[in-house]
């Protein structure tokens, strides 16, 4: 069974690295500010499984308040990287909504929400965190790399009905990280545990990396995957 793309913006031109053999499960990965997906499809494509596919939307381009109002690919509009800065309640709740679209694309075309996992980078990483945990259907784990969890204030009450209460999250952080500093992610980790299951947040720190990723947290992501998505 085909769905039409077109009927989801973001999937219209998404980068999708397709598997090398029958496709059973999803990877949906969000980069960061300014960026677009095909950074993270390359990176990605490192560590591939080949029964997985790997979807990696662009963020539209919009002004944002951090920068000076520039416009630049942003999944929401960003005023500032504190836990305390105000937010852009209505941008990060449209966002999921288009997130959530792509998985429910998914979902018709056969790959159940249990075998789809949500993950992004920074501005990403905090968006695939606020969409899946606000998710109606029930999704295999989240990939939540150097970022935040959005209107966290909202939370636990914000999570659907807790439908993923147990979901398995991977949360990995620079501890050379200047944008969003580490102890930053480490109060995210701590309000996870407040919104699933605490002995499904794992909170992964590597020494001298700044905002970015490192092979051995790559190799972290590839080993999450591999454990929530096995071949069937």
């Amino acid at each position: 069974m085909c769905g039409n793309n077109m009927s989801v913006p973001l999937l219209a031109d998404a980068v999708t690295v397709s598997g090398a053999e029958r496709e059973t499960a999803a990877v949906i990965f969000l980069h960061g500010l300014g960026d677009t997906g095909h950074s993270w499809a390359d990176a990605l494509s490192s560590i591939r499984l080949p029964y997985v596919k790997y979807i990696c939307p662009h963020a539209p381009r919009i002004p944002v308040t951090l920068n000076m109002k520039m416009v630049m690919p942003s999944w929401f509009d960003l005023m500032g990287l504190t836990p305390d800065a105000p937010e852009d309640e209505a941008g990060i709740k449209k966002a999921a909504e288009n997130i959530k679209a792509i998985i429910e694309h998914e979902m018709k075309n056969g790959i159940p929400p249990n075998r789809i996992i949500l993950g992004g980078f920074s501005q990403g990483g905090a968006l695939s965190l606020y969409t899946a945990l606000t998710c109606q259907h029930q999704l295999a784990g989240i990939v939540a790399l150097s970022c935040w969890l959005p209107l966290h204030k909202a939370f636990p009450q914000a999570a659907n009905n807790g439908v993923n209460k147990d979901i398995a999250i991977l949360q990995c952080h620079g501890e050379m990280d200047p944008m969003i500093p580490v102890r930053f992610g480490a109060l995210t980790a701590e309000k996870l545990k407040s919104v699933v299951t605490p002995t499904k947040v794992q909170f992964k720190t590597y020494p001298g990396v700044m905002h970015s990723s490192c092979p051995q947290e790559m190799l972290a992501v590839k080993e999450f995957i591999e454990k929530l998505l096995p071949r069937i």
